[in-house]
């Protein structure tokens, strides 16, 4: 690229290419017949950067227009049916960084992103005068590595130090208006949003598959480079650079990469032990690929080989899982698909000789638990929104995520893909990551793509 090129030009690589306007425009739509035609939503996108990281925007922000600009905000007038943006100024002393977005941009903006209007930041004020109900997401925005239950967890926290106490940036903004706008009713938009972010798009689902399938690849590897003393924050290094290279943005959330007794603590994160020949290792991890992650979980024996015992426990769990995605498709419910398969599970029970009676009893607990269906998936790893309804739809995306106890030997066990229902059944989105024990046997004895020093 020259300098003589225009700067409209150089700008274009500035915006999504992932959805064209039309789907975002569609997304406002139906917030505006939600909201009414007597109301008025705002949005906050994400603030600037700290530090040398790079700007992502918030989940939300994104969902609705796409701009990934920071500290913009995003009108919508279910009156008019108008959405605006309103942008900071251009900042020259910043060009070092590169080419960014801003109000001046206007022409262009609107152009690529499908909205009616761009504006500068300091006119919202006004905007916002004559209006008398206003809906703005109350529940944290997710960004990086962000879902809503850990951010939730973290602002507890943070509330409740009496050294700090800071109210939420969302409560903030929250307050401001309230303060600067006294007529506002100031509404929760975040159960709408929620509601239309539960059921996914043949877009949204495409990029939920290619993150999928990164997520697949990164474990197969991960697999392939195995042997005792390897580093789990190593097979975590080669996730990440296949992520990269693919263009994603790096993780979607921070890996779990737990061998031998750390996998009990099931969200373990720290990642800085080494592997032991005769444990198993534990990866759950997944890209953030166009603002939307995945989920997987496998487990395998850092030797190459499980032993009895482990053939035992994640065998039982792999076939749960099987059943499992045997049995869902739409129009049933969790419920349902739960009773159904604890009863076909309690039959291998009752027909297995278990070589430890606290593992059959943990097969039994196992059959009893109802979180195997476990969460959503979509713009971050533990997505809002449920199932969309009492049943499942086309286009809900969530984990398949069977799991056992034995908390007398502080053992656990699981196994997890994501998958979308269709209009038959489901697509996993993870199904390339060998499943099988004897697969995965077989794929840790194939040579490394990317061998670890």
């Amino acid at each position: 690229m020259t300098q003589s090129q225009p700067t409209d030009d150089r700008k274009q690589s500035l915006f999504q290419t992932h959805f064209r306007p039309e789907e975002f425009a569609g997304r406002r739509e139906r917030i505006f017949e939600a909201i009414g035609s007597e109301a008025c939503a705002l949005l906050q996108g994400a603030g600037p950067p700290r530090g040398f990281d790079v700007f992502r925007q918030s989940n939300e922000f994104y969902y609705c227009c796409g701009l990934e600009v920071p500290q913009a905000y995003l009108l919508m007038d279910g009156k008019r049916r108008r959405a605006t943006l309103y942008l900071p100024h251009a900042d020259r002393r910043r060009s070092a960084e590169g080419e960014s977005l801003a109000a001046e941009d206007a022409e262009l903006i609107v152009r690529r992103t499908g909205v009616d209007a761009v504006e500068p930041i300091e006119r919202l004020a006004a905007a916002l005068q004559a209006a008398m109900v206003l809906y703005t997401p109350h529940c944290p925005a997710e960004g990086r590595c962000g879902s809503r239950d850990e951010l939730r967890a973290s602002n507890r926290k943070i509330i409740a130090d009496c050294w700090d106490g800071r109210a939420t940036r969302e409560q903030h903004l929250i307050d401001t208006l309230r303060r600067r706008h006294p007529q506002l009713d100031v509404r929760d938009l975040s159960p709408t949003l929620d509601r239309l972010r539960a059921i996914k798009s043949p877009l949204e689902i495409d990029l939920c598959r290619q993150a999928g399938r990164l997520s697949a690849a990164a474990v197969t590897e991960a697999m392939r480079a195995t042997r005792p003393g390897v580093y789990e924050y190593q097979l975590g290094a080669i996730a990440n650079y296949l992520y990269r290279l693919a263009g994603a943005r790096g993780e979607g959330y921070r890996h779990i990469i737990a061998g031998g007794a750390n996998a009990w603590h099931a969200h373990y994160f720290r990642n800085d032990c080494p592997l032991a020949d005769g444990e198993m290792v534990l990866m759950d991890g997944a890209p953030d690929f166009g603002y939307y992650t995945s989920d997987i979980g496998r487990m395998w024996p850092v030797g190459g080989t499980y032993s009895p015992v482990q053939r035992e426990l994640y065998g039982f769990i792999v076939e749960y899982h099987k059943t499992l995605l045997g049995l869902i498709r739409p129009g049933r419910s969790a419920d349902e698909i739960h009773d159904e398969a604890a009863a076909a599970m309690a039959k291998v029970v009752e027909a297995t000789t278990f070589s430890k009676p606290v593992y059959q009893a943990a097969a039994r607990r196992t059959l009893e638990f109802r979180g195997h269906l476990s969460h959503p998936v979509g713009m971050a790893v533990h997505d809002v929104g449920g199932y969309g309804g009492p049943t499942l739809s086309p286009g809900v995306v969530f984990t398949v995520d069977p799991q056992m106890w034995v908390p007398e030997e502080q053992l656990y066990v699981r196994v997890e893909d994501t998958v979308v229902v269709t209009d038959s059944g489901i697509e996993t989105l993870t199904a390339a990551a060998p499943l099988e024990l004897d697969d995965v046997e077989a794929t840790m004895n194939q040579p490394p793509e990317l061998p670890l020093p």
